[in-house]
């Protein structure tokens, strides 16, 4: 019963920590890339960025097994690199995570960006700084709360993602299967206890990453 419990929590967690490392430097970059810039075809790109966070799931399942299936151009080239498919793996798991996190990581750090003062950013070129040590040095240390809460919530979300992961990642026991699956197949067996065990550890988790939020954002 405990390899049963742990198996999903530890996967659960290590795609959410891989996504999540991947989501900060993403999202940060393409946020700090964005603040505060208009131009041709700036909405849409700051549409593409947000669309995952209204698509249901199951779009986001769909349009990641087109895109990286292994009948497409990239989920061939993966598996000619790789010598294996993604699709079914844990890996896939970590790529729909990516994609639902993004813009919760993506909006948060460009909120952060957009607060601070351009003169203050403007003095450190005017010093001699580079674009890199400005923001490195200026606008990072500036916009850090806003940056830790938007990778906090990333976290969360990619641990506690279902739809996109049960479509393109499978719901394989020992390799794919995540708490949120695992609930899911639980509650369909009627094994309550396990389903409970899983709820309560993700509410347990989630509970703890909202108040790390809120404390940062003080």
């Amino acid at each position: 019963m405990a390899a049963d419990f742990w198996s999903p929590v530890s996967l659960s967690i290590k795609i959410a920590l891989l996504s999540g490392i991947i989501v900060f430097i993403l999202g940060t970059v393409a946020a700090r890339m964005m603040a505060g810039k208009k131009f041709n075809g700036s909405v849409l790109i700051e549409t593409l960025f947000l669309l995952p966070l209204v698509l249901p799931p199951s779009v986001v399942g769909f349009l990641l097994i087109v895109i990286f299936g292994n009948n497409s151009p990239a989920g061939r080239a993966i598996e000619w690199l790789f010598h294996m498919p993604v699709m079914f793996t844990w890996w896939a798991a970590v790529i729909a995570s990516i994609v639902v996190a993004f813009p919760l990581m993506y909006q948060s750090a460009k909120t952060g960006f957009e607060a601070i003062d351009g003169d203050i950013e403007n003095a450190a070129r005017v010093d001699g700084a580079s674009e890199w040590k400005v923001f490195i040095r200026v606008s990072l240390p500036l916009a850090v709360k806003a940056i830790l809460a938007g990778a906090i919530l990333s976290f969360a979300r990619a641990l506690g993602e279902f739809g996109a992961t049960l479509m393109f990642a499978g719901n394989i026991p020992g390799r794919t299967q995540t708490m949120s699956t695992a609930i899911y197949v639980a509650m369909d067996s009627g094994n309550m206890q396990m389903a409970w065990l899983w709820v309560g550890t993700m509410i347990i988790i989630s509970f703890v990453m909202l108040v790390l939020v809120h404390i940062i954002r003080e």
